[in-house]
């Protein structure tokens, strides 16, 4: 009987045939509902990490904001240090159609938009492939290795002053150091991505009849993907961060440069909305990569 049982699978054991010779019971309504269900890897145990924050992220969004408006409308902290939103929003609406420091809010931003996003640019075309030199050729890590790593911890603000005796005060200077400041990171990002490819991968394209090109283009870049598309998140983040420095010198419009001037006349609320708009900015780049890294690398943490 047991092996009868056995042979009959495992449907006549959960009753849809009876041995008895009795007619077949379905699963009752509340038995499909507590049924359980197919987990995906790694959930069993609860992976980490694993799940969705946006909900998370928008409460902590609602409780800062919150916070802010109780703060300002209590007055525990005067406006000349803390605005309320509403005066911050009146002012992004007054600079946004009168100006401030003889420019609009969309002209600041266009020329601050200019100077991050094409030394950005310039920091791809060239960091990235150096990048990857460095990691598949000694040769090339011998020399560029050394530079960067030199120049990488010094802060943007060390150099500023060479880079103005070298290229003056004009545009290109100020290009120049955010392109400075995004190149490391993204550089050794490009290099660590290829260092980390698997080496069984490797010797499995060259077993195929692969040449070094074929390898270096179809299995060394695609894996090192992840870890290029993690250097330009931190490069432009970086960008935005030194963006301020290079507005310092001989500016007359750029986000920066309104930050800088509205704080020497004491404008707090016009530094929280200029803070706010490069924030702003500066996370939609940063969505619009994680999302371009969804579509382009696919399988990351799936292989």
């Amino acid at each position: 009987m047991a092996d009868s049982k056995h042979r009959l699978g495992p449907r006549a054991q959960r009753g849809s045939i009876s041995l008895s010779g009795t007619q077949p019971t379905a699963p009752s309504l509340l038995s499909r509902l507590f049924a359980k269900k197919s987990v995906k890897p790694g959930e069993q145990f609860g992976a980490p990490g694993q799940g969705r924050s946006g909900l998370i992220s928008f409460a902590t969004i609602s409780l800062l904001f919150s916070l802010w408006v109780l703060i300002t409308a209590t007055g525990w902290v005067p406006p000349l240090f803390l605005p309320s939103p509403q005066a911050v929003f009146d002012k992004f609406i007054l600079v946004s159609t009168e100006g401030f420091a003889n420019a609009t809010l969309f002209e600041h931003t266009q020329t601050s938009l200019y100077r991050v996003f094409g030394a950005f640019a310039l920091a791809c075309v060239t960091a990235i492939p150096i990048g990857v030199m460095m990691g598949v050729s000694r040769v090339a890590r011998g020399v560029f290795d050394p530079p960067i790593e030199f120049y990488r911890p010094l802060p943007p603000l060390a150099y500023l002053p060479m880079v103005i005796i070298w290229f003056g005060i004009g545009e290109f200077s100020k290009v120049y150091l955010i392109f400075l400041a995004i190149f490391a990171p993204m550089a050794i990002s490009a290099r660590s991505g290829v260092r980390s490819v698997s080496i069984e991968q490797i010797h499995a394209a060259y077993s195929m009849g692969a040449t070094r090109m074929q390898v270096i283009r179809h299995v060394i870049l695609k894996s090192a993907l992840p870890e290029i598309f993690t250097g330009m998140r931190i490069g432009i983040g970086v960008g935005w961060t030194t963006l301020v420095a290079g507005e310092m010198v001989a500016s007359t419009r750029g986000l920066g440069f309104m930050v800088l001037n509205a704080a020497e006349f004491l404008a707090s609320d016009v530094v929280i909305m200029g803070v706010i708009v490069i924030g702003l900015f500066a996370f939609t780049f940063d969505l619009l990569m994680r999302y371009l890294e969804r579509v382009l690398v696919p399988w990351k943490g799936k292989v």
